[in-house]
């Protein structure tokens, strides 16, 4: 979409335009070299987005959407360090490249920054941002316990799983849409229906996720397949495939888990999911939430265009298998 990168230009120049202090260098160092690294920069875009389809003047949300930025880098860097992440979109992770302890501390103050930057906004306007931000802040750290206390079960259920990914993943989303229409003066139910429209894309587009992770094509995906079901790790997929299988197909996931090999587990696993449905399974429920997704973005009342959005909402969706 040509239009991402002109949103994605207007924020790499904002977020130029941010200056960090230059000591400690050990704590600012590292958050100018995070920021760098790059990425799809969707989150901040999608508060943009949010506040043009209210405000011709969209740059008013410029702070909103870096704030956003700010925030979901402050995620990945406590992640990683969660996650013991040797590399972040190809590059050493800050605990790699400094330490744990230097890592913890500059994910701190890239939060303390987040919350610094909708200092700018008038009172009214930075109260309601505040208690969409602070609520989704709270949501995003009860998501991400809930999926590293998945790792010790082994009964999981779809609906605890969903639940999760909207916490850890598709809440986000919503608030930066929202964080925008705030900004564009949308009114209460129009803000309720764009927090709805992230929330459900976002839950597409982890099903999407969950499903190009075992079935993408790893020249078109970008990265290997099957790093979820290597870690055993609890998806969608591996949930529903359970679900479904009768007590000698439990045996056979049971022991296709232990398996040592990565290609032959990769593809063991493939073929027993797709016999148990559990990729068809995955497929109608990321379609049920894209389709959710749509409806509530079709019910907003905004007197401009929609198109950027829908065309979004199908170029998310628009990657290889």
């Amino acid at each position: 979409m040509k239009v991402l990168t002109t949103y994605n230009s207007l924020l790499e120049e904002a977020l130029g335009d941010q200056h960090f202090a230059v000591d400690p260098k050990n704590l600012y160092d590292p958050l100018r070299y995070f920021l760098q690294l790059g990425g799809k920069r969707m989150r901040p875009m999608l508060s943009l987005m949010g506040c043009k389809l209210f405000e011709k003047d969209f740059q008013k949300a410029l702070p909103a959407a870096l704030c956003v930025e700010y925030f979901h880098n402050f995620s990945l860097i406590h992640d990683d360090i969660m996650d013991a992440a040797p590399l972040r979109r190809g590059q050493a992770t800050i605990h790699q490249k400094w330490n744990q302890n230097i890592a913890i501390l500059s994910g701190d103050v890239l939060l303390v920054k987040a919350y610094e930057l909708l200092s700018g906004y008038d009172a009214e306007t930075f109260l309601a941002l505040f208690k969409v931000f602070n609520r989704t802040a709270v949501e995003v750290c009860e998501g991400q316990q809930m999926d590293m206390d998945f790792e010790s079960r082994s009964d999981v259920t779809e609906a605890e799983y969903m639940e999760m990914i909207r916490l850890k993943t598709s809440v986000l989303l919503g608030c930066a849409l929202q964080m925008g229409a705030v900004i564009g003066n949308a009114g209460a139910t129009n803000e309720a229906l764009i927090y709805e429209f992230g929330t459900q894309l976002g839950l597409a587009f982890q099903l999407q996720d969950d499903l190009l992770d075992l079935f993408g094509d790893q020249t078109l995906v970008g990265k290997q397949v099957g790093g979820d079901v290597l870690a055993n790790k609890k998806t969608l997929l591996s949930i529903s495939a359970k679900h479904a299988a009768d007590p000698s197909e439990l045996i056979e996931l049971q022991k296709i888990e232990a398996l040592e090999n990565p290609t032959e587990k990769i593809e063991k696993t493939k073929l027993l999911y797709e016999k148990l449905g559990a990729r068809a399974y995955c497929q109608e429920r990321m379609e049920f939430h894209h389709q959710n997704a749509l409806k509530a973005l079709d019910r907003i009342n905004c007197s401009q265009s929609k198109t950027e959005l829908k065309e979004l909402a199908i170029y998310l969706f628009d990657r290889a298998f």
